[in-house]
């Protein structure tokens, strides 16, 4: 029987994945999807969704608990875990099945088995009914990647958790050894000491969250400590003894290694591109520690084959992902196809408080030569923060003192993965401080106080 032939075969069905396949049979291009675990990727149902429903669940059980500093009253106040868990499940579940539906309306061709590249432009997919060979002039990959396990500290599934472990997890922890203070981490980290388990981040960086600007790790890390958090940096595990119920973790820090015992660890260490058995050395594909090695249009040199998302390097984020596979269809179709700009695209971070960012941080933008001038503005002076009973965060922007172009924005606080789209928009339209300055925001709001970071670098604040 003839290989069935595509315009376009996406291989991975995550964000990246089913975006680029949606786009491209949008712009009339026969499309083939190949998907060997689950419609929606690890995002839908073993990240970005779940994960942020169980956070809203710990959200709303510290709110509970601070009933009376609202005037109201809330006695005996608990969690069922199972049905927290359960709820974050349906949350993911109802998003994966809505993947399918949306491949179904766009005529998108679904197979179901792990995929591999015998040459070029060929697929061959061993599903559940056999071997499955399909060819297209295009291909894209964008098979994910999973969690980096280091040896001597590997998953186990009881006493030693990865991601997805912590997503269904087999009991409550009593106290929670965690390995990485990256999102990952310090979310989890965030759900589980909101519920009560006595909980220990270790980061081997000299700081939490060390992607972020300095001032906001500080400032968050000043929280997670408040919250009764032990943070350890410029520390590393060294070693996991595990006994019966318990885990002894040998943990250097300041060149003197102390153990200390933990009923469970979640191991957050980075993660690694899904590369393996895809065929992609014998195609010529290079591959960098695990990711594969693209130009700034997603293509790996290999005529027709790109790769998009995770697979393809930093920055490791869904939406970033997306949007490679939205540019990756239009180049396909032969659309004026825009680069995505890594330094251009928000990271979040959703514990409490939350963490986002865009652009460069203070550090970074000296590093590259910029005279910069730098605007901050607290949530204590924000009226819409003190009546929401968020009042502790802050807002810091950087400008080229030359230009006036908005080189970063940094914020931690209640909302501030909302409120960072506003900046991103502003970087994408090439804004400048006067641009934002003019900008009318609304009263009384959280979004007032970017206005008021703006102000305050050219000593304009008004309500500081």
């Amino acid at each position: 029987m003839a290989a069935q032939s595509y315009d376009v075969i996406v291989i991975g069905a995550g964000p990246g994945g089913y975006v680029a396949a949606i786009r491209a049979a949008q712009l009339g291009l026969k499309t083939c999807i190949v998907e060997r675990e689950h419609m929606g990727g690890i995002c839908l149902n073993w990240g970005c969704i779940p994960t942020k429903a169980l956070l809203r669940s710990s959200e709303v059980f510290h709110l509970m608990e601070r009933a009376k500093d609202f005037g109201l009253k809330a006695e005996n106040i608990g969690y069922d875990l199972d049905a927290v868990v359960k709820r974050s499940r349906g949350v993911a579940k109802q998003l994966s099945s809505g993947i399918g539906h949306l491949m179904k309306k766009n005529k998108i061709d679904v197979v179901m088995g792990e995929a591999s590249l015998p040459s070029k432009g060929k697929v061959s997919v061993k599903t559940d009914k056999g071997t499955e060979e399909l060819t297209a002039k295009n291909i894209v990959l964008a098979t994910g990647a999973r969690a980096r396990e280091l040896p001597g500290l590997e998953a186990d599934g009881d006493l030693v958790w990865t991601y997805k472990h912590a997503l269904q997890p087999p009991r409550m922890p009593k106290k929670l050894l965690v390995i990485g203070s990256g999102a990952i981490g310090i979310e989890f980290a965030s759900f589980y000491n909101t519920l009560g388990a006595d909980t220990t981040v270790v980061e081997v960086m000299d700081r939490v969250l060390p992607v972020e600007d300095a001032e906001i790790s500080a400032f968050a890390k000043k929280a997670f400590v408040k919250q009764g958090m032990k943070i350890m940096e410029k520390a590393m595990v060294k070693q996991l003894d595990r006994g019966k119920g318990k885990v002894t973790a040998h943990i250097e820090v300041g060149g003197k290694v102390e153990k200390q015992e933990f009923d469970t660890v979640i191991s957050a260490v980075g993660i690694v591109g899904n590369v393996e058995g895809l065929g992609l050395e014998e195609l010529g594909v290079k591959v960098d520690r695990t990711h594969v090695v693209t130009d700034e249009y997603c293509r790996t040199g290999v005529d027709g084959l790109y790769a998009i998302g995770d697979i393809a390097g930093a920055p490791w984020l869904a939406h970033k992902a997306s949007h490679e596979g939205v540019m990756v269809a239009e180049l396909i179709a032969g659309k004026h196809a825009h680069p995505v700009k890594p330094e251009s695209i928000a990271g979040c971070t959703y514990c409490q408080p939350q963490v986002a960012s865009v652009g460069y941080s203070e550090a970074k933008a000296k590093e590259l030569g910029y005279d910069i001038k730098v605007g901050r503005f607290p949530f204590i002076g924000n009226g819409k923060a003190i009546a929401l009973g968020e009042a502790e965060g802050m807002v810091k922007t950087i400008f080229d003192a030359k230009t006036g172009e908005l080189l970063g924005a940094h914020m931690v606080g209640a909302e501030v993965t909302e409120l960072i789209q506003g900046y991103v928009v502003g970087r994408q339209l090439e804004t400048t401080e006067e641009d934002l300055m003019n900008t009318v925001f609304p009263h009384p709001t959280l979004s007032e106080m970017m206005h008021e970071s703006v102000l305050d670098a050219y000593g304009r604040v008004i309500h500081m």
